[in-house]
């Protein structure tokens, strides 16, 4: 999968994506990751994005035709899933990361100042939120989306069962507890039944506990 990222700060995702299993990605050439500078398509010399709106207002907002012009040069391919975030848009769900997993690029804009021209949504095949909080830009919204899609990736993760039987990966499923060793600290013990070495015993039991469901 390839992955590009129109935003006015590239660098914040160098070190979250220099380590771990985004990283690993990378290096095995499962995810291409593109950073792309908004001020590059900047509508004056002087690195420009931004604008006063009309009929006044606090704040600046991004031009549609700086992403416009992003857009026409990044989008090459058409299995693409164009994404804005926005605090008006669909909260973001597990479910929302297995159905972009599938496809073959995405794009993601990441807002700041005040946000965009109404008409960059246009632009956009949806607006996506995180979380019903305001956040200084798009950048972290991003690398949450980035995270969360990167490892459905088939062979991202050990096992590609790994990402099958976790937390939120079916709707209204919460993974059951787990334990490793010791066997007992302060008091609490590790349950017998994970002991029995009975697969069906322990499936059952895995099946029955309330955290298995929201």
């Amino acid at each position: 999968m390839k992955i590009d990222v129109i935003t006015l700060f590239p660098k914040m995702f160098e070190s979250p994506f220099g380590e771990s299993i985004i990283a690993r990605a990378i290096k095995n050439k499962i995810l291409e990751l593109k950073l792309h500078n908004m001020r590059d398509w900047a509508w004056n010399s002087y690195g420009a994005v931004d604008d006063k709106p009309y009929g006044g207002g606090v704040g600046m907002l991004i031009r549609v035709d700086v992403i416009d012009k992003a857009l026409k040069d990044i989008k090459t391919n058409k299995n693409t899933r164009v994404i804005l975030t926005s605090a008006k848009g669909k909260r973001f769900t597990e479910q929302d990361a297995q159905r972009l997993a599938k496809y073959d690029n995405l794009i993601f804009i990441c807002g700041h100042y005040e946000g965009f021209d109404e008409r960059v949504s246009k632009l956009a095949d949806e607006e996506i939120s995180i979380g019903d909080y305001v956040l200084t830009g798009g950048e972290l919204p991003t690398m949450v989306m980035i995270d969360t899609v990167t490892r459905l990736l088939s062979g991202v993760l050990g096992k590609d069962e790994s990402s099958k039987c976790e937390s939120h990966s079916e709707e209204n499923y919460i993974e059951y507890p787990q334990y490793t060793r010791p066997e007992e600290y302060l008091g609490v013990k590790v349950p017998e039944v994970l002991k029995s070495g009975d697969p069906k015993k322990i499936d059952q039991w895995q099946q029955e506990q309330p955290e298995g469901h929201k």
